[in-house]
This record gives structure tokens, sequence and C-alpha cells, in this order.
């Protein structure tokens, strides 16, 4: 098959385009580097060229629910027509677990990406995942005080990207099946303790300080809604064993 990875560089990307190079797939890294921007459309016809399916698991660093739904609305009607030009018959988009239960900040432009998709012309699969191990250490630093470390109180069921991606290209290896099963890792964490133990990695001393954040956000992240219900499946890795 010849797979195209929307956002093929990024902290799933990167794995994604590896597990399917090494199946054996043609695959076309959709990136400005390589001739093609996602937001104006600039290069996508001519690479999407024989392919057979896209994997879009591009992203973009914001809070904002503006930003977010702006970009990710974008970004997908932008591949779906160039989709449709070049004969593509599968798109495959990775979303995250709990978006649609709590469409606030970056979440709102997930749920949005997921809109686009169901009333787009080409048939689709979405996985919804949970955070990537990676991300305890993208919170550790953003609230930050000398060695006063800052983050949410939040429930998370972290999963290894590796296994996210092993998971986008099985599926884009078959037939369309709109809205499949989320994808969790093999247990529950609480973030403090997972930005805790990161920070143990990192020299110096270090104090990581758990605060609830407020409105009906901070609840989706405290209640559960964030982590994967009965009938999700489960990759293998721990964060701890992925953090060794």
């Amino acid at each position: 098959m010849k797979i195209a990875v929307a956002g093929g560089t990024g902290a799933v990307g990167r794995h994604v385009v590896d597990v399917a190079r090494e199946s054996g797939h043609d695959v076309v890294v959709l990136t400005r580097s390589n001739g093609v921007d996602l937001v104006s459309g600039s290069g996508l016809a001519d690479a999407l060229t024989g392919v057979d399916a896209v994997i879009d698991v591009a992203s973009k660093q914001t809070m904002s629910a503006k930003e977010s739904t702006q970009f990710f609305t974008t970004v997908t009607r932008n591949l779906l027509a160039a989709e449709k030009a070049a004969g593509v018959a599968h798109h495959v988009a990775l979303s995250i677990v709990g978006s649609d239960q709590a469409p606030y900040a970056y979440y709102a432009g997930k749920v949005a990406q997921e809109k686009a998709i169901g009333v787009g012309d080409i048939p689709w699969t979405v996985l919804r995942a949970t955070q990537f191990h990676e991300f305890a250490g993208q919170i550790y630093g953003q609230v930050k005080l000398g060695p006063f470390v800052v983050v949410p109180k939040m429930r998370s069921q972290p999963i290894a990207a590796r296994e996210v991606a092993e998971r986008l290209v099985d599926i884009a290896e078959g037939t369309p099946a709109g809205l499949v099963p989320d994808l969790g890792g093999p247990c529950e964490e609480q973030m403090v303790d997972m930005v805790r133990d990161y920070a143990a990695t990192l020299p110096g001393k270090h104090w990581v300080l758990e605060l609830p954040v407020p409105g009906a956000y901070g609840q989706a992240m405290r209640d559960g809604t964030l982590v994967p219900g009965p009938g999700a499946d489960h990759g293998t890795q721990t964060f701890r064993d992925w953090l060794a």
C-alpha cells in the first residue's frame, strides 16, 4: 500500500512512519519540509497521487478551543478535499478518549475534526486513544516556579505512542470501520505521580504540586471522562516501563 501520514514527524507520527515502512508500505510524509502545508493545502494534490490511505495524526500545541477548532477543521477539510480528488479510499484519524464528553480547550478541536470527517466524502475510521507516556514530560514545566512544578489533578491511562502507531497502521491496512473501540494503556495513573516519576529522572530537586483545574474541563480531568471505559482495547507497556 501507499500510505500518507499527516503529522509524520510528531510524537506519534514518527512511529506511524516507522511502523508503516517496517510493514513494507510506501510512505509519504506530509510536512512542510516535503513541500506540503496542511493548513493552506499547498502541495497536497501532488503528494496524494496514488495514495491508498491517509493517516492523520497532525496536531497543534494550544489550549485555546478557538485555535484548536480552526486548525483541525481546516486541516481535515483540506485533506478530505485532496483525498477525494486523488481517489484515496480510506481516511484514518487519531482522536482522544473522552473528547466528545469534554469538548473544551484543545479537545474542542478534536470534536470538530471528528464531525468534519463524519460529513466528508471519504470512507473513514477514527481511533480515540488516551494520552501518550510523553504527556508527563509535556506537562512538566508548563507551570513552574523555581523548583516547584504545578500539574493538574488528573486521572490518566497513558499508552505508548508506538502501540498507537501500530494500531493506526493496522486500521489503514483494513477497510473503513467508522468509530472503532477506544485504545488506552494497561493501567490507570494519577498525573501527579507520573510527573513526579518523570521529574526524578532529571537533575536537581523538583517539588511537584497537584492542583485541580476549575470548571467543567477540570472536572472531566478528575472524574474519569478521559480514561477508557468498558469495551476499550489496551496496550501493554506501562508508563514506568517506558520511563525506564
